[in-house]
């Protein structure tokens, strides 16, 4: 479990450094002040940013943590695996096809309930090969039972690093959390992001004191062993119930995270969405494009709203129904394809949790921005076209609309 002491709520935020890095780097700053006792990870585009300044940070003497330079991403998530069955706090890091390679151990970690905390720095899957970003590794993640945060930016992702610590070694949790870094869009962008003091932090995610452990003095403790038919069944089960459990833990660790940061977050993130009758939701970095498009629809009369998902997995269904209750279309913007399945993974998502509402809406798909490519405000802007004909005709089609998709050897914009 994790010791922490609650700050006061008359001490107010704490004062902030601000400091001009990109993403990845905003997250090695983040580990830097959590100091964790072991870091395993193998150097991949767009993650390697993360990992090469944490190990400067090693090597200069900043932080006391074990850095295990390992021959693949498999045996990244193994030597954390190992490490936190032994009581250590453990973090990870890769990218896109990293991620594949320790598909595996990500079941693993997640059925031992081990609170390694992995930042997915999210790039396209090949083949084609191609190591810009979009949302493919992390849909395929998402059925393996993690809890999954995602952000919008460099700040956040330095935030979210931190709050990801406190949620995954919670004593009612402890499961293995991801931290979703848009590739390129996020890890590459140079922002101002504010930094939090080290004691503050340290403070915040607390000392991770685990019940047991394999070599805690006496322990008979047993991970990983033959589970046949006898009770693998109850485990599964009792490992779902521990992931939504999670939920409210999340809730409070964003609400304490906002009371010493002064940065508000929960896990959805609306925007104009109080008389919204036509919405937008994503994940990740296009909020600033979709928030625009809002704002131009709004100015023909549109009454246009956006909702980002920051809260991947446990899905927020209650909240994510309350936020669209007053929504006549939705429209849902995935940055991967779910191939073979009659709806992307985002959309998915949100009509599972529509389809109980009496006065549900019509929900639209949208594809955009695979493989790196560019997304414009002219975009959004056609899906927000689309859902006003949806609105006035009270249909939409099956298929999903694939923005920006070339067309005749151009790109649309």
């Amino acid at each position: 479990m994790v010791d922490t002491q609650e700050r006061p709520a008359s001490a107010g935020p704490a004062t902030s450094t601000a400091i001009a890095v990109n993403g990845g780097e905003a997250v090695a700053y983040a580990l830097k002040q959590i100091e964790p006792e072991v870091v395993a990870a193998y150097p991949i585009t767009p993650q390697t940013l993360i990992i090469e300044k944490f190990a400067e940070y090693c090597a200069d003497g900043l932080v006391r943590t074990e850095y295990i330079n390992v021959e693949s991403e498999h045996a990244a998530l193994s030597a954390c695996v190992g490490a936190s069955a032994a009581g250590a706090r453990a973090i990870t890091a890769t990218a896109g096809p990293g991620l594949a390679l320790m598909f595996e151990m990500l079941g693993v970690a997640s059925g031992m309930r081990l609170p390694i905390v992995m930042h997915l720095c999210t790039r396209a899957l090949s083949a084609p090969l191609n190591i810009l970003g979009d949302h493919s590794d992390a849909m395929a993640m998402r059925e393996t039972g993690w809890v999954m945060l995602s952000g919008s930016s460099p700040q956040e992702a330095y935030d979210l690093a931190l709050v990801a610590q406190t949620i995954a070694e919670h004593p009612d949790v402890m499961l293995p959390t991801a931290n979703l870094v848009d590739g390129f869009m996020v890890t590459h962008a140079v922002e101002r992001v504010d930094v939090l003091p080290d004691d503050v932090v340290r403070e915040y995610v607390g000392e991770y004191e685990p019940e047991t452990s394999l070599l805690a003095e006496g322990s008979t403790a047993t991970y990983g062993a033959l589970d046949f038919r006898d009770y693998y069944f109850e485990h599964r089960r009792q490992q779902e119930a521990a992931l939504y459990r999670s939920r409210p833990i999340v809730e409070q660790a964003l609400k304490r995270f906002g009371e010493i940061s002064g940065r508000d977050y929960n896990i959805l993130e609306p925007y104009r969405m109080e008389d919204a009758e036509v919405v937008l939701v994503l994940l990740g970095s296009a909020e600033g494009q979709a928030h625009a498009a809002v704002d131009a629809a709004r100015a023909t009369g549109l009454k246009a709203g956006a909702l980002r998902v920051r809260l991947f997995r446990p899905f927020p269904t209650k909240a994510v129904a309350e936020a669209l209750s007053g929504a006549r279309v939705v429209g849902v913007l995935d940055r991967a394809i779910g191939f073979g399945s009659v709806d992307n993974p985002l959309l998915s998502d949100i009509k599972s949790t529509l389809w109980t509402q009496s006065n549900r809406p019509l929900t639209k798909g949208f594809v955009y921005g695979l493989g790196g490519r560019v997304v414009t405000l002219g975009q959004f802007n056609q899906a927000f076209d689309e859902l006003r004909s949806a609105l006035e005709s009270g249909e939409v089609p099956l298929e999903p609309t694939y923005l920006g998709l070339r067309e005749d050897g151009e790109v649309s914009e």
